[in-house]
Order: structure tokens, then C-alpha cells, then sequence
């Protein structure tokens, strides 16, 4: 083997090296995109490949339960009747999680619209096709702020935030083999 031949071989070995390590670093996004646009065009098939919905339900009661108790602990001051009404919510909490660990749920989560823990609340249906027309009272909402990074080797996080003031939330994805991701949890703590 010439010298020539060696260096592109050992040229094309080393891009081929950096070539897969760009692919894995780069294996989230893309399963993000893939569930994001999955989700929204509410194709089970896919929103399936890419979410661990047992994992999501837990994390989503876990979630729910804690916003609850929160309520409790804000309202335990003011009206009895108030922590009556938050009370039964929490008898509510299954349906709600039920409602969210679907693809229509999972579309409302990736789009920055995590559950708020109202007694009935279902995902909101997807926008339609057509484009409407904008008054003050129809306008738009802003997108959310959204980050999107490694917590650590085999964790993915993606960040929501609407404004200022606004809670944060975080969707989880936790890594499969070398590159395959799944949606895990959200954590409103983030």
C-alpha cells in the first residue's frame, strides 16, 4: 500500500469517526423532530416509537399530584370550599393523565402546553389548516421559549417557558441503545 492510498484511508476512517460520533450527538434533535411532527399530525404509529407511555403516566401523575397539593397548600388560608374543589380534582388526576399520555397529549406537551391540573382538561385540539384571521380577542399566543440540551450522557432535556413570569416545564427523553430516544417524563420543577 502506497503512502498516498494509507493517508485517504486513514482521512476517510477519521470521517467516517467523526461522521458517526455527529450522528449520535445529534440523535435526540432528530428523535424530537420526528415525535414533534409525529405528534402533531396525531400519527399513533410513530408517536409510539418514540415515547415509553408507562414511564410518561408516571411521571404525569407525579406531576399532576404535586401541582394539586400545591393548590391545597395556597387555598388551605382561604375558602373550605375551595380545598373541597381541589380535592375532588385529585380523584380526577387518572382521567387527566389518561387524556395526556396520547398523541394528541404528547403534541400539547412538545408544543409548550403541559396539563395544568384543571378537573376535565384535555390536550387542546391541533390548530387548523387554514389560516384564520387575527383579531385582539382570537391573536395567537406567543411560542414558547424552548432550550433544548444534554443533562447528562443518556438524558435529553427539553425546557418550555411562555414569559417572564410564567412556570417552567421540561420534557425528558431518555436514550434507548446509542440512538434511539424515548419521551420518558416532564418535570414542571425545571
Amino acid at each position: 500500500m502506497s503512502r498516498t492510498t494509507r493517508t485517504v484511508a486513514v482521512t476517510l476512517v477519521v470521517l467516517a469517526l467523526v461522521a458517526a460520533i455527529g450522528f449520535v450527538y445529534a440523535s435526540p434533535y432528530i428523535a424530537l423532530n420526528r415525535v414533534k411532527r409525529a405528534a402533531d399530525a396525531r400519527d399513533a404509529q410513530t408517536v409510539n416509537q418514540y415515547v415509553d407511555f408507562p414511564a410518561l403516566r408516571a411521571s404525569l401523575k407525579e406531576q399532576v399530584a404535586a401541582l394539586l397539593t400545591r393548590r391545597v397548600d395556597i387555598q388551605k388560608s382561604g375558602n373550605p370550599l375551595a380545598i373541597i374543589g381541589t380535592m375532588i380534582g385529585a380523584a380526577l388526576v387518572g382521567p387527566l393523565v389518561d387524556a395526556y399520555a396520547t398523541p394528541a397529549g404528547v403534541a400539547a406537551i412538545l408544543n409548550g402546553i403541559p396539563p395544568r391540573g384543571d378537573p376535565g382538561e384535555k390536550p387542546p385540539e391541533p390548530p387548523a389548516e387554514a389560516p384564520a384571521q387575527t383579531t385582539r380577542e382570537t391573536a395567537p399566543q406567543q411560542p414558547p421559549q424552548t432550550t433544548a440540551g444534554y443533562r447528562n450522557f443518556d438524558t435529553f432535556v427539553v425546557s418550555y417557558r411562555h414569559g417572564a413570569g410564567d412556570a417552567r416545564y421540561s420534557a425528558i427523553f431518555r436514550r434507548y441503545g446509542l440512538i434511539h430516544w424515548k419521551l420518558v417524563a416532564v418535570d414542571s420543577n425545571s
